[in-house]
């Protein structure tokens, strides 16, 4: 419907929107392996994190951004603070006993995360409408990801009855993502990359308080001291 709405974006800016759609099914498909073979709060800090640091590099590196002293220090501080969160003595003995896959899947999927935020952080501000570019962005992804899954799937046959049982939680999960995702694009049209990515990634102090909820995750003091670290960080970008 919002491709309807809100047109079709600039010729320019296509290029990007079809190598969104492909990265983000990556990252998908690497995310959901990662929480496969790793801890969720290991593996969330530690994509989210990484792919900080990246967005940061590449932005001010090859695509000229500039950030004030307190701006690059709050993206380092939150960046740091997200990396400490997933490599914490705990954290590092539950990979130890578990999969040690689940790290280099959190390694590719910050990766992944990192490629298509610059990616979409170029195309929409080619776009001409950020909110055209956000809605065929979603249009091709949400083509793409259920042919995906279906060939990655070990029953295919069955495939069409699971997607039947699990649809209203997966309706709700890619609503949710949709509206959270549309806004940091339209953000990116606004903001440096770097920020915008620093600020999007303080998710993962959640992550923590949803582990120790609903997966029986230890939230030691040493945890609740890095997300306190990590606020820091968010407070100096906004000083900045």
């Amino acid at each position: 419907m919002g491709a309807a709405v809100f047109g079709i974006p600039l010729q320019q800016s296509w290029p990007y929107v079809l190598a969104s759609a492909l990265l983000q099914t990556c990252y998908l498909i690497l995310l959901t392996t990662s929480y496969k073979h790793g801890d969720f709060s290991q593996v969330y800090p530690l994509a989210r994190g990484l792919a900080v640091l990246l967005v940061t590099g590449v932005a001010i590196t090859f695509l000229a951004e500039k950030l004030g002293f307190w701006q690059l220090a709050g993206v380092a501080v939150v960046a740091g603070s997200l990396l400490s969160l997933a490599l914490t003595k705990q954290n590092a003995e539950a990979a130890g006993n578990r999969n040690r896959k689940g790290t280099l899947f959190a390694v590719l999927t910050g990766t992944a995360i990192a490629a298509y935020t610059l990616v979409d952080g170029v195309g929409v501000r080619q776009s001409g409408d950020p909110l055209a570019y956000i809605s065929w962005l979603f249009l091709l992804q949400g083509l793409l990801i259920p042919v995906v899954c279906w060939r990655l799937a070990s029953d295919r046959r069955s495939f069409p009855q699971r997607v039947v049982r699990y649809w209203k939680p997966g309706f709700i999960g890619g609503l949710v993502s949709l509206l959270a995702y549309g806004i940091v694009v339209w953000a990116q049209s606004l903001a440096p990359l770097a920020l915008v990515s620093a600020l999007r990634e303080t998710s993962v102090l959640l992550a923590g308080v949803i582990g120790a909820l609903f997966f029986n995750e230890k939230f030691s003091r040493l945890r609740l001291g890095l997300t306190v670290v990590a606020v820091a960080g968010i407070a100096a970008i906004q000083l900045g």
